[in-house]
């Protein structure tokens, strides 16, 4: 798709060819029809990418304290690279649309495919052909109003809230001091409030739009008809209420306010404009300054824009969603005429040649308005747990292994060879002497020391790869180029970089047979437990303790190289939290108890806490330091009037409202269940029994648990679904491999 980017360093602004986002819980995929251009905040972020360097920094003073603090903590290389790097990074421009609804994600229901809509939000409603927005920052278009009038509902809602923080009444009078595209919308709205109105503006011509519209008077600042006006039309007392949506440096717009507004009027500020108020005169007359937040109550709050946790009507009347509606209710019943603001709609495949002619002060537009193509929708992503591919079935799985250690020899190694399905064609490994003992203990039909003459063999169905960690990644990316059903030990990577690489392979070679040994989702009692819960009659939580023990010195799980050992082993028992939900991960938090003399990313001893779109809330305490008596993982599981506790995979208590279950088996954490799901879908040509989206949360989340320790602070999911950076906090250590 095409979006439009502002590269802020350079200024220039391009129609970028990008990837569409996909659909995600709790909001609507939609199709861009029109997106409305504000001249007044898109054209100041126009102006100041054209400056020096030194000109940002005079136009941003908020962002230089922020650079300044950054200065004193990490000195001024690290400074000079974070700015420079800010600088050169791709922006989205845009905040207002409207477009038919592509797709819904769980918890956005109430919308449906091919509903027309209208978006918000200078973080999703960008310049876009297809966009992602949170539920609560969409509203659907009334049958009577146009798209190309939908798509000014944002700016309707920034001036319905200004005119509520006024709390005007009916036969009253009010100044609007700017009649930009945000007055012009205001006059209107003061009209059908039955509240008089009286405009100001530099621009004759935007003083008679705004009379059409229905302004009782309008004129320029200096002109002295505008006292005469205003003495006339509220019989000498002043205005009741003065509106400020002027922009700019001048601080005339809040000088003119004093004269023009009664004593213990409202001074309303709506607009970004030089606020130094002259006390004596705001004293004398006892005035009032209000300032208007955006859209409305909700702006700012993550909870309510992104989590789509709405506020109850009885408490807070007019979120910033119930504004925009209520301003489309306006314009479907007629009482706004948006047409005569509108003053041009581009063609979409124009925005460069736009932004160029607002940067040199050219477009002289109020309202206007990219159109879109009528182009076929783009198809729907498909849901986060669809089947992979499939492939032909066969009597046999031809298997090849790399890496024969004691985990394997061990743990999967025997199921394989024990399963008449299976076929044991090669075992590969960097030490010969360990590729000839796997021969001799297993039926392997030959053996090695290269992976890559393994994988290009062309006799294989299918490779287990169970080698070091920092291996996974590159071997599986390569094993999936190669066209094989791909079972990978965990982790499946280590850090961002080699997850990518695998992501890559799968979309380049469209082979997404791919398998991850969290095994246990396969173990008995763990599939019973969740049984228990099933159907769910609402959100889990779940307590999961892991003793992990202490290691040995030297050993390589503890070499950073290799990762670390929870990112080697954390991923078990994050994936048992979503096999249990059947729910996306939301946020990741941790925290560590270390000696003093432990680096800041120590993860011998974390406590982690998992948030899913589900309501669901995982908490995973992983330990090292007990007594080895101790066994190794107790989890417990409340929800819906239930709980269950499982005991080392080995002993199963199951509480409802009038009984106790308990179960007792031989301990088993699923392998030999895994090893069956492996050759059951190479033979049968079947999707492996967990998608590759669900691997790759699971994996996102383990890496997650590192960040949140360097960071200090919760980690949002949804940052690493964008395949972005979460942002920097000042003094936060340098991301290293996990």
């Amino acid at each position: 798709m095409r979006q439009v980017s502002q590269n802020y360093r350079t200024g220039r602004i391009r129609l970028e060819e990008a990837d569409a986002p996909g659909c995600e819980p709790g909001g609507v995929l939609v199709q861009t029809a029109f997106s409305l251009v504000s001249a007044g905040t898109e054209g100041m972020k126009v102006r100041e990418g054209r400056m020096s360097l030194l000109g940002k920094a005079l136009a941003r003073p908020d962002q230089v304290k922020k650079v300044l603090r950054t200065l004193r903590q990490q000195g001024p290389q690290a400074t000079f690279q974070k700015v420079m790097n800010r600088l050169d990074s791709l922006t989205p421009l845009g905040y207002s649309l409207a477009g038919t609804v592509l797709d819904v994600g769980p918890g956005a229901e109430e919308f449906q495919r091919g509903q027309n809509v209208a978006c918000a939000g200078a973080e999703y409603a960008h310049h876009a052909e297809v966009v992602f927005v949170p539920r609560n920052l969409v509203v659907p278009v009334p049958a009577d109003v146009a798209l190309h009038h939908a798509a000014f509902a944002t700016v309707g809602a920034i001036a319905l809230h200004g005119f509520r923080r006024s709390e005007l009444q009916l036969g009253e009078t009010a100044g609007v001091v700017g009649l930009g595209l945000l007055g012009q919308i205001l006059v209107r709205i003061l009209k059908a409030a039955g509240v008089g109105a009286v405009g100001v503006d530099v621009s004759p011509e935007r003083c008679r739009l705004a009379v059409d519209g229905g302004s009782a008077a309008a004129t320029v600042p200096d002109d002295p008809r505008l006292a005469e006006d205003v003495g006339r039309l509220t019989g000498g007392r002043g205005l009741d209420a003065v509106f400020v949506t002027a922009g700019g440096d001048s601080n005339q717009p809040i000088e003119l306010a004093v004269e023009l507004a009664r004593d213990r009027a409202r001074v309303i500020e709506i607009g970004k404009t030089r606020v130094e108020i002259p006390w004596n005169d705001y004293y004398q007359k006892e005035l009032e300054v209000r300032f208007s937040r955006s859209y409305g109550p909700g702006r700012y709050d993550p909870v309510y824009e992104e989590d789509g946790i709405d506020y109850p009507p009885g408490y807070v009347r007019w979120t910033e969603r119930r504004n925009m509606a209520a301003f489309l209710d306006l314009v479907a019943q007629r009482r706004i005429d948006l047409e005569p603001i509108i003053t041009s709609i581009h063609p979409f495949e124009e925005a460069e040649q736009v932004y160029q002619a607002m940067a040199e002060g050219r477009s002289g537009g109020l309202g206007m308005l990219f159109r879109y193509a009528a182009t076929p929708a783009p198809a729907p992503p498909p849901p986060p747990r669809t089947a992979e591919r499939a492939v032909a079935r066969r009597s046999q799985a031809r298997i090849g292994v790399i890496g024969a250690g004691n985990y394997a020899s061990t743990m999967l190694l025997p199921h394989l060879a024990a399963d008449p399905r299976s076929r044991l064609v090669a075992v590969a490994t960097r030490s010969s002497l360990t590729a000839l003992n796997a021969s001799r203990r297993f039926p392997f039909e030959r053996h090695g020391t290269d992976a890559t003459d393994l994988l290009s063999s062309g006799d294989l169905d299918a490779v287990v790869i169970a080698t070091r960690h920092s291996s996974h990644a590159p071997l599986a990316a390569a094993a999936l180029r190669a066209g094989l059903t791909v079972f990978v030990e965990k982790p499946l990577a280590i850090d961002r970089a080699g997850l990518e690489g695998v992501r890559q392979a799968i979309t380049a070679g469209g082979n997404d047979r791919l398998m991850v040994g969290f095994n246990r989702r396969f173990a008995p009692l763990l599939v019973e437990l969740r049984d228990f819960f099933s159907p769910r009659a609402g959100p889990l939580f779940l307590s999961y303790r892991v003793h992990a023990g202490q290691l040995e010195a030297g050993s390589w799980y503890l070499r950073e190289d290799e990762g670390s050992r929870f990112v080697g082993e954390g991923g078990h028992f994050l994936d048992v939290f979503a096999f249990l939900t059947g729910a996306r991960p939301r946020t990741v938090s941790a925290s560590t108890l270390r000696p003093a003399s432990a680096t800041p990313d120590d993860r011998e001893n974390v406590a982690v806490t998992v948030t899913y779109d589900d309501g669901s809330v995982g908490s995973l305490l992983y330990l090292t330091q007990g007594a080895r008596r101790v066994p190794k993982e107790q989890l417990e599981v409340f929800g819906g009037g239930r709980t269950a506790q499982l005991d080392n995979f080995a002993l199963l208590h199951l509480y409802s409202a009038d009984r106790k279950q308990t179960r007792k088996a031989r301990s088993d954490k699923g392998q030999r269940a895994e090893m069956s799901a492996l050759v059951e879908a190479v033979c049968g040509g079947g999707p492996l029994p967990v998608s590759v989206d669900d691997l790759i949360d699971t994996t996102l989340a383990t890496l997650a648990v590192g960040m949140s320790l360097r960071r200090g602070a919760p980690v949002s999911m949804a940052d690493f679904w964008a395949h972005q950076e979460p942002p920097a906090t000042p003094g936060e250590v340098a991301d290293r491999p996990e």
